[in-house]
């Protein structure tokens, strides 16, 4: 089986084979889906994996992530994609600029979805916002640190292994192990 990685993101995509190597075979689908709102971004992910299935007749993951700023409430949360287009990382610490709690966690969802069903594999990691240090990643990854060093300052491989997006692959491929796919 040739599992479809529904994202526009060739970074995400990267990660994703990189970790899912040796389990499953992927492809990058680029494949525009609404924009699904929700608090919970196992239910966003839960939507995009209906839609992306009915869309392209295939088996497929999508992901969402949430990335959450503990002295914020939580937010921005599933909006950490439109915060960070529109603010970007110098508008995020600007307003972090006094804040002393610098606490915060991505989650993402990954769906999973074929004929029969559409599952969701959750993975969360906490961290704390610092200033932005190393020169790989994507998106946060300059200023969320974990153990000392940022996610830009972390090889891929080890990045995929200590994750959010590594945690709920980790789900995903325990489950398609056991299942036998």
């Amino acid at each position: 089986m040739k599992l479809a990685v529904v994202t526009g993101n060739p970074h995400k995509a990267r990660e994703v084979a990189a970790y899912l190597e040796g389990v499953i075979e992927v492809e990058q689908v680029a494949l525009d889906c609404p924009e699904f709102r929700h608090s919970d971004v196992g239910e966003i992910a839960k939507g995009k994996a209906r839609f992306a299935f009915e869309t392209l007749g295939r088996p497929l993951i999508v992901d969402d992530t949430a990335f959450c700023i503990e002295a914020w409430k939580g937010f921005p949360g599933p909006y950490a994609a439109y915060v960070l287009d529109t603010l970007g990382i110098p508008g995020i610490l600007k307003l972090m600029e006094g804040v002393p709690n610098r606490n915060a966690r991505f989650i993402t969802a990954i769906g999973y979805a074929d004929k029969e069903e559409i599952r969701v594999f959750r993975g969360t990691i906490e961290g704390r916002i610092v200033a932005p240090r190393g020169s790989g990643g994507f998106g946060y990854d300059p200023i969320f640190e974990v153990n000392g060093r940022t996610f830009a300052e972390v090889p891929l491989a080890e990045k995929s292994a200590l994750s959010h997006r590594g945690k709920a692959l980790a789900a995903f491929s325990a489950w398609v192990r056991e299942k036998g796919t």
